[in-house]
């Protein structure tokens, strides 16, 4: 700890940051592994990890010894050059996601920028001057305009019209819905869908992954992209290194970010199959595409997530909790969901305020997703002691308040 910079204390001086989040009373100054610590040394339980984002822990020393080589040795070149990192880091991942192209961008709000650009450009080369996108009721796909346009839920869609468009929006698990779009819709070139609804409650389709090869279906008899969302449940959090990898079929476009870079802002475009070489040199960029450090941390995850077995224990981890708090809280009238360690617990009431009492009463991190939902994203390296000591305080802390 001694050699370790804290950031700075914060003074009674007016904040400069625009107010477009609502941050908890509470800072971190530091973390390890599950573990997330406030300058006093207070002991957090990180069932959050920035929203799905840190899989492998705070602090992980193999990341954190790759990122500081890196930094000393070469940053940022830019794409005008070969990047040696990048290449290695896409081949890496185009193996454990089964495509074939891969676009570096900086969040998972650009690579659902990207597919959206890569489904009309795919539109415009069959003739289809207005091409037209399938999206879900109670998606999220991210805050820029196409992303937000593209996201089913309206209060985050309010004061920025108009919207983009081009968007056809269907009920989540629907497919008759979709073969309806299907006939009014000509011009309708691609499907953009999450597996599992992350912001939108933890929500999956009635018909289970089985939803997905409808959907395969469907684009395959009309010539549509099947563009999957996988920013959220990408890089092992359902227990599969990507949840379409719970079927048989494989998408033409896959998106995702969070857990790729396990804090560091990364995320991907890929494609296969109808999506190979749509966008060609000039059709798409971004200046800091796939750096040499941020690639190099992708390659480094991508290699711990395979020798450590990480995806297989968020399997294991993952079933063991929800058998857990379906048997603990059988009598409580609530309803768990999910996939490995993406959980949601539907509590028969409104619950927002439990994102204090967890923190406050029982050290612990947790998020609270479409009013009534616990939204469960731990560390995908998470121990059986852990595992253990989550699962205590959770129903602990749910049959009090439901009391």
């Amino acid at each position: 700890m001694n050699n370790i910079t804290l950031a700075p204390v914060q003074t009674d001086q007016p904040s400069h940051l625009m107010p477009v989040f609502g941050r908890q009373p509470i800072s971190f100054v530091r973390g390890r592994g599950a573990y997330l610590y406030t300058e006093d040394g207070t002991e957090y339980l990180d069932a959050l990890t920035g929203i799905a984002v840190c899989g492998l822990g705070h602090a992980h020393p193999v990341i954190a010894e790759a990122i500081a080589e890196q930094a000393a040795t070469l940053i940022h070149t830019s794409n005008l050059f070969e990047v040696p990192w990048q290449t290695a880091a896409a081949q890496k991942l185009a193996e454990v996601a089964g495509m074939e192209e891969v676009f570096f961008s900086n969040s998972g709000a650009e690579s659902n920028e990207g597919a959206i650009k890569i489904a009309r450009k795919f539109g415009h080369m069959q003739g289809i001057a207005s091409p037209k996108i399938i999206v879900a009721d109670q998606s999220f796909h991210g805050r820029t305009m196409a992303t937000l346009s593209a996201t089913g839920n309206k209060k985050v869609q309010e004061g920025f019209g108009p919207l983009v468009e081009g968007f056809i929006r269907v009920p989540f698990g629907d497919i008759e819905a979709i073969e309806e779009a299907a006939i009014n819709h000509p011009d309708i070139v691609a499907i953009l869908i999450e597996p599992i609804q992350g912001e939108g409650g933890v929500n999956t389709a009635p018909q289970g992954f089985s939803y997905l090869e409808e959907i395969r279906q469907i684009c395959n008899q009309h010539n549509w992209l099947m563009m999957l969302d996988e920013v959220q449940t990408g890089n092992g959090r359902t227990g599969k290194y990507f949840a379409y990898q719970h079927t048989n079929i494989i998408p033409d476009v896959l998106t995702t970010a969070k857990g790729l870079g396990n804090g560091f802002p990364i995320g991907a475009v890929m494609t296969q199959g109808r999506g190979v070489g749509v966008l060609t040199a000039g059709n798409h960029g971004s200046t800091y595409s796939g750096t040499a450090l941020g690639s190099r941390v992708v390659y480094t995850i991508l290699d711990i997530m395979r020798k450590e077995n990480i995806v297989a224990n968020a399997a294991e981890k993952g079933a063991y909790i929800v058998d857990q708090l379906l048997n603990k809280l059988a009598d409580q009238n609530v309803i768990v969901r999910g996939f490995g360690l993406m959980i949601g617990i539907e509590l028969p009431k409104e619950c927002g305020d439990l994102v204090a009492i967890a923190r406050n009463e029982y050290k612990m991190i947790i998020n609270v997703t479409a009013g009534n939902v616990v939204r469960l994203l731990p560390t995908l390296n998470i121990t059986q002691e852990q595992a253990d000591q989550l699962i205590e305080r959770l129903v602990k802390m749910i049959k009090a308040y439901l009391a």
